[in-house]
């Protein structure tokens, strides 16, 4: 019998990217190696950048790494992350 897959997604807000940026990229690279799939949103373009964003994570490994990515995250002044994992064979 084939195992429904489980997946981990994390969201992380950022109130102040153009402050925190450098922060939050420095331990996304560092966990690299969790992130299967990164999609990072804003609104504006150009000179009307917005300074909150958002970033979307579909991670692997264990859920100790996950903590202590969110909890590193989370120690950042102006940024939230949680996660969360989404399993179809729960009901």
């Amino acid at each position: 019998m084939n195992e429904l897959p489980v997946k981990t997604v994390m969201a992380i807000v950022v109130a102040n990217r153009k402050e925190v940026s450098t922060k939050v990229q420095q331990i996304l690279t560092g966990w690299g190696c969790l992130i299967k799939t990164r999609l990072g949103l804003h609104d504006g373009v150009a000179d009307n950048c917005s300074d909150v964003g958002l970033i979307i994570l579909e991670l692997v490994g264990d859920e100790s790494q996950h903590e202590e990515l969110c909890r590193k995250l989370n120690l950042i002044k102006g940024v939230k992350a949680k996660y969360m994992t989404l399993n179809l064979d729960e009901e």
